[in-house]
């Protein structure tokens, strides 16, 4: 199976269940804290620039959620700017394999199949991207 390196936000119930799916499908995980990740601009490029910038964010971030931030809205130099200053509004997982260095972004379930293998079946959640419940919020970032 494959060696991802796993970008994400700790104690995000999202993805605890997305890194389940992943080890459960044999694969290997590095585990890292997204929101400390020493992002520069090339470096959070490498994942974001085959994606329209409205697909750049967390879509369940507060500041999304309340209008305060509107991806649509923005060109792509305005929401790198903003992803770098305030890593909680980056889509996330961010994964990459360190087989072939290919990137990939949010966790729409039969994309990832494709991408590196879940073993899905028809039964299962069509994605696990995103907060699972609309009332409560993951743990607050440690």
């Amino acid at each position: 199976m494959t060696h991802l390196v796993f970008f994400e936000k700790p104690g995000c119930g999202g993805n605890a269940r997305q890194r389940a799916a992943l080890e459960a499908a044999g694969h290997t995980l590095e585990r890292r804290n997204l929101l400390t990740a020493h992002w520069t601009p090339d470096s959070l490029l490498v994942f974001l620039a085959p994606l329209p910038v409205a697909d750049w964010f967390n879509r369940a971030a507060p500041r999304v959620k309340s209008g305060e931030v509107q991806p649509v809205a923005l060109d792509a130099a305005t929401a790198l700017a903003l992803l770098l200053q305030e890593p909680l509004l980056i889509r996330r997982p961010l994964m990459q394999r360190t087989d072939n260095g290919t990137c990939h972004v949010g966790f729409e379930t039969a994309a990832v199949d494709v991408w590196v293998g879940l073993g899905t079946n028809p039964a299962s959640p069509r994605t696990l991207e995103g907060c699972a419940s609309p009332t409560e919020h993951c743990a607050a970032p440690v």
